[in-house]
């Protein structure tokens, strides 16, 4: 658990359920392991309640769990909790919190009852154990409210940075399409990139702001890498879907058009590696990008789900797992990165990057390629689809602006296109239609 308690965006929308909600749902937290979701609740229970009580399912007793085996009668199930845990519980003032609720099923099963009743407040969090696939024999309440938690985005970086309007000034610069400077956009990108090489794991991010050593950093993303994979393990014994993550970055940096299982793990039936996707996705611990065969605003509509590129959740856990042969991430690597004076392509990173930043702003991922006059292919690398039109991003590593790929994409959908996008290092420019934006904007789109 981290030390420090960041601000995080997820305490607004939970006060806004409580509001809302006065009682009438439960609010479920999903998101994968360590990323703050129970420090989170823990922080709004304290702030937000007369008194609360917290059933923590990864180490609770058995007279604990005895609770929830006869609700038959709802008053003798608060006299027994408030007895073996010995909190006074004040009516619609109190909350009741199940911590990785998906380790004890039949008290989510109970979450509808609860409800029901009326008294108190209810609030869930699960994790990486997919919630989904512990719910075979028991009625998933639809008393519950969803809110998906992540990492800590860029812009909750900047809060525990210590710049609280650092996100305000780049609207204004986006609305006015007009950038900071490049001795500004320099060290805004240096910022960006300790941002990239911390990551956004609450523990990884205490562990540098009390240490600021990158090494006793990586050790931390180790650490949680490891309990993924553990856990990655649990959830598909083949081993299959612990080695597709293994492999996520020497994927990215072969610049395939798409993931090839078929170098990772044996020959997998199409419908198995589905459910192997749909797995890991549902961790929270990666972000899958499909690849629409007609891009168009119903994106879903055409997807190919054969043809995908897979990211990790957290780039900071994403540059760890790219240099896992070494015992440790040397520091020297650590401060070239920083200083982007690595003699390496790291167009991997910064696509990971985007790819969390669109993810933790709300969009889903796809990309599409077609062939070019040569035989080889165009790639966009995501789309984004707004009202009526779709947004293509094109993402470079480097400060060149050619754009060549986005070019010929607007040529063949120009009526399907609004903005476009190049996100790459340099400061905030125009180039006839195409919007050169810093990679720090990119939760802004």
């Amino acid at each position: 658990m981290a030390s420090r308690i960041f601000k995080r965006k997820a305490y607004e929308k939970m006060l806004q359920w409580k509001q809302e909600s006065q009682g009438q749902t439960a609010l479920l937290i999903e998101g994968a392991r360590r990323i703050g979701k129970s420090t989170l609740v823990r922080q709004f229970a304290q702030n937000e309640y007369k008194s609360f009580v917290l059933f923590d399912f990864s180490k609770v007793s058995k007279e604990e769990k005895t609770l929830f085996d006869d609700l038959s009668d709802i008053d003798y199930f608060f006299t027994r909790l408030r007895l073996l845990k010995g909190v006074t519980l004040y009516e619609r003032e109190s909350v009741i919190v199940f911590d990785e609720v998906q380790k004890y099923p039949i008290a989510r099963q109970a979450i509808k009852a609860l409800v029901e009743d009326g008294r108190y407040d209810y609030i869930e969090t699960g994790s990486l154990i997919s919630i989904h696939k512990n719910v075979e024999h028991i009625i998933i309440p639809s008393e519950e409210e969803v809110l998906e938690m992540y990492p800590m985005d860029y812009e909750e970086w900047m809060w525990a940075m210590g710049k609280e309007n650092g996100y305000a000034d780049m609207q204004t610069a986006l609305q006015k399409k007009h950038g900071f400077g490049d001795d500004v956009n320099r060290k805004l990108m240096r910022d960006f990139r300790l941002y990239m090489l911390v990551g956004g794991m609450p523990q990884a991010v205490s562990k540098y702001f009390d240490t600021k050593d990158f090494a006793a950093v990586d050790r931390v993303k180790r650490s949680i890498l490891r309990l993924y994979q553990n856990d990655l393990q649990k959830i598909d014994k083949t081993g299959k879907a612990q080695a597709l993550f293994m492999s996520i970055p020497s994927q990215l940096a072969s610049n395939a058009n798409r993931f090839q299982p078929s170098t990772v793990i044996d020959k997998t039936r199409a419908e198995q590696l589905d459910n192997i996707l749909f797995m890991m996705q549902d961790s929270k611990t990666v972000n899958i990008c499909y690849h629409a065969n007609d891009p168009n605003v119903g994106m879903d509509l055409s997807t190919n789900r054969s043809a995908f590129k897979m990211y990790l959740a957290d780039t900071g856990l994403f540059i760890t797992l790219a240099f896992w042969d070494k015992s440790f991430t040397d520091n020297i690597i650590y401060k070239k990165l920083l200083n982007d004076d690595l003699a390496t392509n790291l167009g991997y990173v910064f696509e990971n990057v985007v790819a969390q930043m669109l993810v933790s702003s709300g969009n889903r991922l796809f990309y599409y390629t077609f062939p070019d006059e040569n035989k080889h292919n165009y790639e966009v690398d995501f789309l984004l689809s707004r009202g009526t039109k779709i947004h293509p991003i094109e993402v470079k590593s480097e400060g060149y602006k050619t754009h060549k790929s986005l070019d010929a994409f607007c040529d063949k959908y120009s009526s399907r296109v609004s903005n476009r996008y190049l996100i790459y290092t340099k400061d905030l420019r125009k180039d006839e239609q195409t919007l050169l934006l810093p990679v720090y904007m990119t939760e802004l789109l």
